[in-house]
């Protein structure tokens, strides 16, 4: 089921809301409209809420300071500040008080939305690492990888067949696949090279762990990590 990703613009001039919508509507949110800071307060406990506020400082009702303020006592989603005024120490208010963000009118709707994404993006934990794969840390400026927080001592191309394998778990690489992304420099090498490298990785990673066995051999098909 899709869930909706409303967001809710709090802006009593119509032409702005409106231009507002139509930018979140073309990036795929939903928006949900109301003129006054009570509005938008209970529009924000409402379950579920929507996921961020463009709140504009000058509402009829009171202002978007004050309706930051009071959503800050029961909520955490983001709020980014519309504003005419461009005073730093309005800015530097806003923020103090719980504003994620800051912008001041006029301003590019399209850019608005960008700013929106950068902020929920930044809320968006970021996706577990399976198993196997967070067994190992590679360290691209040392042409280095560790397996359960011990170094391996790899060969160049023990390393780059690794850190292939890393790069895309549980998929299953054929020998020609690996020698294209690891042998790019030696293409005479024989496939059966991939083989011999397999081997010698599985014995290096049980130095560290002797029952660890994460790279799995898909007979006639390829290898891949284990997750």
């Amino acid at each position: 089921m899709h869930i909706p990703q409303t967001i809710l613009i709090v802006e009593d001039e119509q032409a702005i809301a409106d231009s507002i919508a139509y930018a979140l509507r073309t990036e795929g949110f939903t928006p949900l409209h109301v003129t006054l800071g009570e509005q938008a307060l209970a529009a924000m406990r409402a379950a579920p809420p929507p996921l961020l506020a463009v709140l504009d400082i000058g509402l009829p009702d009171m202002s978007g300071l004050e309706v930051c303020r009071r959503l800050r006592r029961f909520s955490d989603a983001p709020v980014m500040f519309l504003t005419a005024r461009s005073d730093e120490i309005d800015r530097v208010v806003g923020l103090e008080i719980g504003a994620d963000d800051y912008v001041t009118k006029p301003f590019s709707p399209r850019e608005l939305v960008a700013r929106i994404r950068v902020i929920l993006r930044r809320m968006t934990p970021p996706a577990p690492r399976p198993a196997a794969v967070a067994a190992f840390e590679v360290r691209p400026l040392e042409a280095r990888i560790l397996f359960r927080g011990q170094p391996l001592d790899l060969t160049r191309y023990e390393y780059l067949l690794l850190k292939t394998l890393l790069e895309h778990p549980a998929h299953v690489l054929s020998r020609a696949q690996l020698m294209d992304r690891v042998w790019t420099d030696a293409p005479e090498t024989l496939e059966r090279t991939v083989d011999a490298h397999v081997k010698s990785l599985r014995a290096k990673l049980r130095l560290v762990d002797a029952g660890a066995d994460p790279i799995l051999t898909h007979r006639g098909m390829g290898y891949s990590l284990a997750l």
